[in-house]
């Protein structure tokens, strides 16, 4: 039997009140489990996985329930969203574009 992932309790903390939010926001527009789960193009049953806040969902299928739901993830505004997405590739465009691991050098003191 294989064992499954395990996260941080932070993870799981997040993807619980991400999948409340997402309940929360169906029911306040009155919608069926199942009707939302059409509009996302998704079984009911994937739809419960993530409003219990199963994290081993999709993450894009997650976000896309989630604001078919109303949740608003990061801004509500798109145009401050393109802005953060724009600073971040800026601020990636500055680092390497590979880490790796420093290696000890070696000291060759054989005479």
């Amino acid at each position: 039997m294989s064992k499954g992932r395990t996260y941080s309790r932070y993870t799981r903390e997040a993807g619980s009140l991400l999948g409340k939010q997402v309940r929360l926001g169906r029911k306040e527009r009155k919608w069926t489990e199942r009707e939302l789960a059409d509009r996302a193009g998704i079984s009911r049953a994937t739809l419960q996985k993530i409003e219990k806040g199963d994290l081993s969902v999709a993450i894009g299928l997650t976000f896309e329930v989630a604001a078919l739901a109303g949740v608003e993830l990061f801004e509500n505004e798109r145009a401050s969203l393109a802005s953060h997405i724009a600073r971040t590739d800026d601020q990636l465009a500055v680092l390497p574009g590979a880490v790796r691991k420093r290696r000890k050098a070696r000291v060759d003191d054989d005479f």
